[in-house]
C-alpha cells in the first residue's frame, strides 16, 4: 500500500480493531458520527489488522493493546509500521498500564489512548493525530487503590507489582529486575503501607483486577504458538 494525500473533500478512512463488542461499537459510533471520517473496517482481531493493511487503503488505525485471541495490538502495530509506516496509529486500553507508552514510541506509533482514564475525547485524538500530531498523554492514569492511588508508587514499586500479579517469588523477581531479594521486601513493605493491603495476594489480586499494571506474559501470551 503507496502513501498517497488525501483530498480536501475527501473522507479520511478509519480501521478499528478491538475484541470487545462494546468498546468496538464506541470505535464506529465516534468514525460514524463525524463528517470527517469513514469507517472502512471493524475488526475483531489484531491479526486482522495486521492481514487487512496488506490489501486495502486507509489512512488510520485504531487498535486495541490487549487482544483474547491470536497477536496483541503493540506487535501488531510493530508489523504494519514496518510495512506499511505510512499508516498512522492509535493504540488504546482500559487498563492503566503505562510501560506501553514507551513501548509504542519505539515502534513509531503516533498516539496512545487510555479508554477510561483520557481526559481528551477520541475525536480530538483522531484530529489531531492525521493532523500530524503524536498524541501521548501527559500525566499518568489517575487510578485508585486501595487508600492510595497509582500516582503515589514508584516506578520501581509499580515494576515490582507488575511482576508480582504474574505469581512470581521475590526470588525471581529480584532476578527479573536485577535488584536484591531485600530490596524486593521492601517494596513490596512499602506499597503495602501505602494502599493498606495486608498481602501479596491482595496486592496481586487488586492490582488485576484494576488494570493497574499488566504483565507482559498476560499481553502477548496468545502470540505463542
Amino acid at each position: 500500500m503507496k502513501g498517497r494525500c488525501v483530498c480536501v473533500n475527501e473522507k479520511i478512512r478509519v480501521v478499528v480493531a478491538d475484541d470487545q463488542n462494546i468498546s468496538r461499537g464506541f470505535f464506529e459510533m465516534y468514525v460514524r458520527a463525524s463528517s470527517r471520517y469513514e469507517l472502512t473496517a471493524s475488526l475483531r482481531t489484531a491479526q486482522e489488522a495486521v492481514d487487512y493493511v496488506d490489501g486495502h487503503r486507509f489512512e488510520l488505525l485504531i487498535l486495541d493493546v490487549m487482544m483474547q485471541e491470536g497477536i496483541d495490538g503493540l506487535s501488531a502495530a510493530g508489523i504494519i509500521k514496518k510495512k506499511h509506516p505510512e499508516v498512522k496509529i492509535i493504540l488504546t486500553t482500559s487498563t492503566s498500564e503505562t510501560s506501553w507508552e514507551e513501548k509504542a514510541r519505539a515502534l513509531g506509533v503516533e498516539s496512545f489512548w487510555y479508554k477510561e482514564y483520557d481526559d481528551h475525547s477520541l475525536i480530538e485524538i483522531m484530529d489531531r493525530t492525521v493532523g500530524g500530531e503524536s498524541v501521548y498523554p501527559a500525566e499518568q492514569p489517575r487510578v485508585n487503590f486501595g487508600k492510595s492511588s497509582r500516582g503515589e508508587l514508584t516506578e520501581r514499586e509499580l515494576d515490582v507489582l507488575r511482576e508480582l500479579t504474574a505469581s512470581l517469588t521475590n526470588e525471581e523477581i529480584a532476578e527479573k529486575l536485577h535488584i536484591s531479594v531485600n530490596t524486593v521486601k521492601r517494596h513490596l513493605q512499602n506499597i503495602m503501607e501505602k494502599t493498606g493491603f495486608a498481602s501479596r495476594l491482595d496486592l496481586a489480586m487488586n492490582a488485576r483486577f484494576l488494570g493497574l499494571v499488566v504483565h507482559d506474559s498476560d499481553r502477548v501470551k496468545t502470540n505463542e504458538r
